[in-house]
């Protein structure tokens, strides 16, 4: 385990993590390092060495959540992730070269999406992750009880004060989402006025990333409405569960045994008739490559036309090494074809 003043980066090599794809202003790498873990199954030291992994492969792009916390689950010396993230960055000094993504709405003492509700939540997250701006700022759980109007012009308030640079959503429906990216600051949807907002638009902040549950066995939980409002809106898209909870790593076959806190969830899928079937094409496609079935499921999403990033989690080097090989993978369209066919 590497020192933490001293980041290892020999653990890695620079890959095609290291191309850029652009979520409004912001430039990020192709894979998110999902942060869920981070002070939770992975302790402080763990966290910094995959993190450090991943920034010396091309890496740049981290989402955390205010609700992420290994405190919150009863781990003895569990932390919060944005916690880790932060004092990892001011050790490292690299606050300008990363991209943090947080959300806000989950939290237990900072539920919802009432406007105070949401500033008050970003400044928490502005003391843990010890900076003074969020990159990208996303709607945990959208909160129905709230108009449209009231949650955008909190997110708008709080780009203009520069406390946020882009702002996404979550966990939302289609129909509240096209709303959100349609009413303006004053509630009649037209988004006039002479206030100069975020994302170079001229009105208010406006969403340019959606965070959806999709992958290889979760394809009816973005396909269709959602996307086609992500498309026709122009969002970036950074799938959640990229690699359903574990399973499409492989690790879950008949017979075998795991401790993973997700492996009951996981360990379902081959239950089903999907989940054997695109087991075996992610067995084929990964043989051809050289490379684990992880990264050829996270590689499949990039095929996808509307995504940007998928998130990946990694409590360890070990399971870092096979997110990081996304860089050097690129699908043929047959391959892409056959893995789309046998998860239908």
């Amino acid at each position: 385990m590497s020192d933490h003043n001293s980041p290892d980066a020999a653990a890695t090599r620079t890959s095609g993590l290291a191309a850029r794809r652009l979520i409004g202003d912001l430039s990020v790498s192709p894979l998110c390092l999902g942060g869920n873990v981070f002070g939770w199954t992975a302790g402080e030291s763990a966290s910094y060495d995959v993190l450090d992994a991943y920034t010396a492969a091309g890496g740049n792009f981290i989402d955390t959540a205010d609700v992420y916390s290994g405190r919150r689950h009863g781990v003895e010396g569990g932390m919060d992730s944005e916690t880790v993230i932060g004092d990892w960055m001011a050790a490292r000094g690299n606050r300008d070269d990363v991209v943090i993504a947080t959300k806000v709405g989950a939290l237990p003492e900072r539920k919802g999406l009432s406007a105070a509700n949401i500033k008050a939540a970003a400044d928490d997250s502005l003391r843990r992750l010890r900076t003074d701006h969020i990159d990208l700022y996303y709607t945990h759980f959208d909160d129905e009880s709230v108009e449209v109007a009231e949650i955008v012009s909190a997110l708008d308030d709080l780009v203009r004060a520069g406390k946020v640079r882009e702002v996404g959503a979550s966990n939302i429906s289609p129909e509240r989402l096209e709303a959100s990216l349609t009413v303006g600051v004053d509630g009649n949807g037209s988004g006039s006025g002479d206030r100069s907002g975020g994302n170079g638009s001229g009105g208010p902040a406006r969403y340019v990333a959606l965070q959806p549950h999709y992958n290889l066995m979760s394809r009816d939980t973005y396909e269709g409405p959602l996307a086609e409002v992500a498309e026709r809106h122009g969002l970036a898209v950074m799938p959640y569960f990229a690699l359903a909870m574990g399973f499409l790593t492989g690790k879950y076959r008949p017979g075998s045994t795991s401790q993973s806190p997700r492996a009951e969830r996981a360990s379902k899928y081959l239950e089903t008739e999907r989940g054997p079937r695109v087991l075996a094409a992610l067995d084929r496609v990964s043989e051809a490559h050289g490379v684990a079935p992880a990264t050829i499921a996270l590689a499949w999403l990039l095929t996808r036309s509307t995504v940007t990033a998928p998130i990946a989690s990694a409590r360890s080097l070990e399971q870092l090494t096979p997110l990081l090989a996304l860089g050097d993978v690129e699908l043929t369209p047959e391959e892409a074809q056959l893995l789309t066919e046998a998860s239908q």
